[in-house]
Formats: structure tokens, sequence, C-alpha cells
């Protein structure tokens, strides 16, 4: 896995580059001098947890054969205050799950994401207590 960063001002907006080219701008927050051109690096970060385990759910309820329509996943995380590194203390996962969904088969695929597939999570999870609800909604 490769990554290339470029800066793309004279403050702290960065493109993110992989090998397929595809790309991501960060920045840093307003009260640095960051100009908001971009999602910051923690949030990110949550972006990575929700996407690492939406793919996780997607496939896991394909091979269950269950008819999700859509996923909409909402990340709130809170960090430690006043500290340098200020890591993620608590992270909520709200998991909506449209269509005809058997709600065991949701629920469990989305534990089995969060405890034991989505590596995103693995890695937060030793700073972090993370807590998810899964809701089945109708599309």
């Amino acid at each position: 896995m490769l990554i290339q960063l470029e800066r793309l001002d004279d403050a702290f907006n960065l493109k993110a580059t992989n090998e397929q080219g595809n790309t991501v701008e960060t920045d840093a927050s307003p009260a640095i001098g960051g100009g908001g051109k971009g999602m910051r690096p923690m949030e990110m970060l949550l972006s990575s947890l929700g996407a690492c385990s939406s793919i996780d759910v997607i496939d896991i309820l394909r091979k269950m054969r269950q008819p999700l329509n859509d996923i909409k996943v909402t990340l709130n995380g809170e960090r430690e205050k006043d500290k340098t590194p200020a890591l993620f203390t608590d992270i909520h996962v709200t998991f909506n799950l449209y269509g005809d969904l058997d709600i065991d088969k949701a629920k469990r695929a989305v534990d089995m994401s969060m405890e034991k597939y989505c590596s995103v999570a693995k890695i937060l999870e030793k700073t972090a207590k993370i807590t998810w609800e899964t809701n089945i909604l109708e599309k």
C-alpha cells in the first residue's frame, strides 16, 4: 500500500493519492491556520472506521443473502481534552440499514464487523471505547 501526499497551498491543505490515482484532500483546523478545504486527519480516521465497517457489513449481508438497499452510518467521536496528542476516548457508531432485512442477521453482520473484521475498529479500540447500534429502516 502506497500513499503520496502533496501540499496544495502555503498552509495545511494536502492531497493524498493512492496507487490507483484516487485522491482525498485534508486540511488543518481554522484555529491553527487551516482553510477548511478538506477533512482534518482525525475526521478522516472516523470516516475510515465508518467505511471499513460498512464494507464488512455489505459483504456479510450479501453472503447471508439479505436484501440491503442502502446503508448510512453516523459516527460520533470524543477526544481527550487538553492533551497532545488528543486520542479518541469514546466512539459511537449508528448503522442505519435499509431494506427488508432480518433484524437478527443485520445485527450479527454489524457485530461481526465491529468485533472481528474491521481493521480500523481493532486499531481504535486500543484507546477508545467503541459502541454501536443497528437500525433497520424501510426504503
